[in-house]
């Protein structure tokens, strides 16, 4: 193995790129990060590492606007990150200047997987060390929209995913629990899914919800109130379990 992991460009005999696949293992790494869509909101939520007592934690932001009706969350690299978001942002920008229309989400998506898919297939570079979760507003029909990418260059539309650490735990949840939702309630699910993984409450979650008139990150005063309304629901559900069933 030790002779085909050097150069991004070569293939072992089984078929293996094996850069791509310790990119991969990056992912793996990172914060987790979900993305559930509902029928007028998405919510995107991300895994908060807790920041130094000095350190302004306004200025860790994981989860970015591309434009006025697409955000996007990412696990893995934030330097490599910072460089695809504004790569992004640009072509965002870019396009409007040209055919003076918004792009769709889907258009946004093929762009970033491209960009990921060009550094597995040159030489003198390495593969992006991110996984992206693209949510927006398609700005023509109003449809809600999830995407996601990975470092290798593929991207696929969700319902519901996630992705980062623990990501299989968060995927099985959102399988068994996702349903169609809207409002709030697509907001307590996308929590639900997080604290699946992360121990200490709300106090370590990052939650943005876009609706069509925009992106707005919740405080956490309001992630808190969420939080609370979860944990009296489980424990509501386990007083309901322990109950010695009536007598009829």
């Amino acid at each position: 193995m030790a002779r085909y992991d050097r150069a991004i460009t070569v293939f072992s005999p089984d078929g293996h790129l094996f850069q791509v696949e310790y990119a991969l293992e990056a992912v793996r790494k990172g914060n987790a990060a979900v993305g559930v869509r509902g029928t007028d909101t998405i919510v995107l939520g991300v895994e908060k590492k807790s920041t130094a007592k000095l350190q302004d934690s306004r200025t860790v932001k994981k989860i970015v606007s591309l434009d006025n009706h697409i955000a996007l969350a990412c696990a893995g690299l934030k330097a490599d990150a910072r460089v695809l978001i504004n790569r992004a942002r640009i072509e965002c920008q870019s396009h409007r200047l040209t055919v003076e229309d918004p792009v769709t989400v889907e258009y946004i998506t093929r762009y970033i997987a491209g960009l990921q898919q060009k550094y597995t297939q040159s030489g003198g570079v390495r593969p992006f060390g991110l996984s992206t979760l693209i949510v927006g507003f398609d700005p023509y029909t109003g449809v809600p929209s999830l995407y996601q990418t990975d470092p290798s260059g593929t991207f696929s539309a969700w319902k519901a995913n996630a992705t980062g650490r623990n990501s299989n735990s968060i995927r099985e949840f959102l399988e068994k629990n996702y349903k169609e939702t809207s409002g709030q309630e697509t907001v307590k699910l996308a929590i639900r899914a997080l604290l699946e993984v992360v121990d200490s409450g709300g106090k370590n979650i990052e939650i943005a919800v876009m609706t069509r008139d925009g992106l707005r990150q919740l405080e956490e005063a309001e992630i808190d109130a969420v939080v609370a309304e979860i944990e009296a629901e489980k424990a509501a559900a386990e007083a309901a379990k322990k109950a010695p069933p009536k007598e009829t």
